[in-house]
């Protein structure tokens, strides 16, 4: 179960990905994270979808079945597990700490999943060849580019790691505001 959470705490995020479109300087997004944490991992499917004001995240496992729920609304981040546990805190890290016992950058992963370092932090950025992030190392992380979409511009593929965590992510579907 510690692995289905931990997949769970990994993106800031969403329920289901709703019909109508994101909202401003918003994303949703879909696909499917591995997570390795020391002995244990652990792969699911996600979606996700984020705002300046709120974040859904739904973890579901390969063949769909719900296994958690993570949201942040008034500045309060809540992790509902499919067995009805629920954790919240104003600290995205300090909630996967409890949840989990350690901790996840969940406040940079929406600049980091578009291929971005989060403003305000110091960061070493490197590009290819056509101008596109291959890697970012911030806050103690390193952010991998792996592939990138053509169509939307965005990271398709990244991986995560810091410590004894690694985590991947495979971009299936982004959805962008106008």
């Amino acid at each position: 179960m510690l692995a289905a959470i931990a997949v769970a705490a990994i993106v800031a995020g969403c329920a289901a990905v709703p019909r109508e479109p994101p909202p401003a300087e918003g994303f949703e997004m879909t696909g499917r994270v591995a997570v390795r944490h020391g002995a244990e991992s652990a792969t699911a499917r996600m979606a996700w979808r984020h705002a300046p004001a709120f974040d859904e995240l739904m973890i579901s496992s390969p063949l769909g079945q719900g296994i958690a729920e993570l949201t942040r609304r008034d500045g309060v981040y809540s992790l509902q597990t499919s067995d009805g546990r629920r954790v919240s805190a104003p600290d995205p890290e300090a909630l996967t700490e409890e949840a989990l016992g350690w901790r996840l950058p969940l406040a940079g992963l929406p600049d980091w999943v578009r291929g971005r370092p989060q403003p305000g932090h110091a960061a070493e950025t490197r590009y290819g060849d056509d101008r596109r992030a291959t890697l970012v190392r911030q806050l103690g992380w390193t952010i991998e580019y792996l592939a990138w979409d053509d169509a939307t511009g965005l990271p398709s593929r990244l991986r995560l790691t810091r410590e004894a965590l690694d985590i991947r992510l495979a971009i299936d579907r982004w959805v962008t505001a106008p």
